[in-house]
């Protein structure tokens, strides 16, 4: 039992960390070598970021934030299947990554949509309800450009494909946990939407941080 508890432990703090970091300061320091962050925030960043980078250059963000999230839901699947909870340990360290992502202790519990995140983990726990979600969020973000609006969507699909899918009641009940923190973070964006006040995704160019320090 001790051993089962160490293990939990070590899986929830491995992935709450891993989470709680930003993709965008480990791609800027390790991938493109540049601050990122001086193209703007929020869909300015992406328009900048796409004219600056290209579609080779989304795809390698994409991946850093695909191995970011992929190494701790591993690791928890690893460790706990020395006890037999393989799975368990996939969803509770998807869990404890999401909750780092949306609450990240390093970043005064400010944090981001955890959509990667959240796709990632449902992937991992059953593909079937992965690739619903992240199809679905991809449609929802495209057509209605509202990126809060597609992860909530996303985080309802992972509650009912939750439900009807996965068998066991402990992955279970994590991966709706999961899913119900992704909407109660969002639960101010949904306020934001019916009074027309949420941010859109942008692909119009933006030059202002040109007048920044140097990228």
């Amino acid at each position: 039992m001790i051993v089962y508890w160490i293990l939990l432990l070590v899986t929830a703090f491995a992935a709450y960390f891993i989470g709680s970091m930003s993709t965008l300061v480990i791609a800027s320091n390790f991938i493109f070598r540049r601050n990122l962050a001086r193209l703007g925030e929020g869909g300015v960043w992406l328009s900048n970021f796409r004219r600056v980078y290209g579609v080779w250059g989304f795809v390698k963000l994409l991946l850093t934030e695909l191995v970011k999230d992929l190494l701790p839901i591993l690791l928890g699947g690893l460790l706990l299947g020395i006890k037999g909870h393989a799975e368990v340990g996939r969803a509770f360290a998807g869990f404890c990554l999401v909750l780092g992502r949306l609450y990240p202790a390093i970043y005064d519990f400010r944090g981001s949509h955890a959509t990667v995140c959240l796709i990632v983990s449902a992937l991992l726990l059953d593909s079937s309800m992965g690739l619903a979600i992240a199809a679905l969020v991809a449609a929802v973000g495209w057509f209605t450009r509202y990126l809060s609006l597609a992860t909530m969507v996303g985080a309802l699909v992972m509650v009912i494909a939750s439900l009807l899918l996965i068998d066991d009641n402990l992955t279970m009940t994590l991966a709706l946990f999961t899913a119900g923190l992704v909407l109660i973070r969002h639960i101010p964006s949904i306020s934001r939407l019916l009074n027309g006040r949420e941010e859109k995704l942008s692909f119009e160019e933006d030059i202002t941080y040109k007048f920044d320090e140097k990228l």
